[in-house]
């Protein structure tokens, strides 16, 4: 990886009055409520996983996941109809919950269908699935159509419980599979990590992908159509060939909501966030696990860093005698259905973390302009264009810090910037944010 360099975002160097608006909305949820000085440090909000009844530990892995009806809210104040996986008898969450396993734990998955419609769940990328016993098949209407993918639970109560051994690693979609386009457009599909033999530092069984466990992250890429949303709640049959997204989702909210907290009080049916908190340390790097579940590519785009590809729909990027054909991207192309493994390790090579004139002979003392999150009298700069420094006086009068202990901030979005948007209002949408800490600093302790 290159050297991180100083803060964020590259280019341009101000946004837009409408950013700073967004971003300090985004600053006020994040921070949980008014204005303030350098307030307490952040808790990490990586990947939330939800395990089997039995345990973590356990070899075998039982989940009930509820197909439910429920609303989301967006950040420009409308309310959107939704169907999704709800954990157990937990109430509706869009997305599904995060299932993980082990490589090869057996795992049952107990669906349970409260929905209008029937509904079912195929597993891309796991073989041997059976569906109540016997091998799951697609099913066929009188005239030999498939009306379902994989045999499913009735509308109004239907029960079918599905199985799998999990084994092999990687990142991976659940998802509908009955009328498959209208149901994963309305909130029914989750993430699915199996993790590797070799451990749960290990994307895949191979030591270059290990990460550091505690900056592992999931996002899941989703859009909405609130017109397809509505014709479902009226009872109407949706035109799907119609899909005109409005709303383009990391991890079910758009941007500012992507930077709230896992479990925002004021979120309470889209429960992940979707926040990249790092450290600069090169030896551990962090993942981030793209799912894509919508029918377009998005090619996401870290500004300040390239990601590394280890992997693609749950398969470690190596050749046939083990060769590394793992690559470097600055902008990665999460295709339509496709899951994407990559590692991010920031360094210090460029002496960011000491502000010594001697350690920079060739920086001016006061740079013209610095590359800051600063917007519309709200900022994440810390003054200082040191990473681990702060510099008070370098912020102008009246204006709120919310930086931490001198971390980097940088945006994160999908590079089809029509999908940066909300309702068409830009700087919404498949956006948001990474925080790098300075290395044996995370989350300022």
């Amino acid at each position: 990886m290159r050297p991180l360099t100083i803060p964020l975002p590259t280019s341009p160097r101000r946004l837009t009055l409408a950013a700073g608006a967004a971003l300090m909305a985004g600053a006020l949820l994040l921070t949980g409520g008014g204005a303030h000085a350098a307030g307490g440090p952040l808790t990490p909000d990586g990947v939330v996983c939800t395990y089997g009844s039995e345990g973590q530990a356990s070899t075998t892995q039982t989940f009930t996941l509820t197909a439910r009806d429920g609303h989301i809210t967006t950040p420009d104040g409308n309310t959107v109809y939704m169907w999704g996986f709800a954990d157990g008898k937990g109430t509706f969450q869009y997305p599904g919950p995060n299932l993980c396993v082990k490589q090869g734990d057996r795992v049952r998955v107990i669906l349970k269908n409260t929905l209008p419609a029937a509904t079912s769940i195929v597993f891309p990328g796991q073989s041997g699935v059976t569906a109540d016993g016997v091998a799951a098949a697609p099913v066929l209407d009188g005239s030999g159509a498939i009306t379902s993918l994989t045999p499913a639970a009735d509308g109004g109560g239907g029960s079918v419980t599905y199985g799998f051994v999990a084994d092999t690693p990687g990142t991976y979609v659940y998802k509908s599979g009955t009328d498959e386009a209208v149901q994963t457009q309305m909130g029914l599909f989750g993430a699915l990590l199996v993790r590797p033999a070799q451990g749960a530092a290990f994307a895949y069984n191979s030591p270059r992908t290990e990460f550091d466990p505690a900056t592992e992250f999931v996002q899941v890429l989703s859009d909405l159509d609130p017109a397809i949303h509505n014709a479902v709640e009226q009872g109407r049959q949706p035109n799907i060939g119609a899909l005109h997204p409005r709303y383009w989702m990391i991890n079910g909210r758009s941007f500012p909501d992507t930077i709230a907290p896992n479990n925002a009080t004021w979120l309470p049916k889209q429960p992940y966030n979707a926040l990249i908190h790092t450290v600069a340390n090169p030896a551990k790097p962090a993942i981030v696990r793209y799912v894509n579940v919508t029918y377009i590519a998005h090619p996401m785009h870290p500004h300040g860093d390239h990601g590394r590809v280890i992997g693609r729909d749950g398969a470690l990027l190596a050749g046939p005698a083990g060769q590394d054909l793992s690559h470097e991207d600055f902008a990665i192309e999460v295709g339509p259905g496709q899951t994407v493994d990559a590692l991010y390790g920031w360094d210090d090579t460029g002496n960011w973390s000491d502000a010594s004139s001697a350690a920079h002979p060739t920086l001016p003392d006061q740079p013209a302009a610095l590359d800051t999150l600063h917007l519309s009298g709200d900022t994440w700069y810390s003054g200082s264009r040191f990473l681990g420094a702060s510099d008070r006086a370098g912020i102008p009068t009246g204006v709120t810090d919310y930086n931490q202990c001198g971390e980097y901030y940088q945006v994160s979005h999908s590079h089809a910037l029509n999908e940066v948007t909300n309702y068409g209002a830009a700087m919404g949408g498949m956006l948001t944010l990474w925080r790098i800490d300075p290395i044996n600093r995370f989350n300022c302790a």
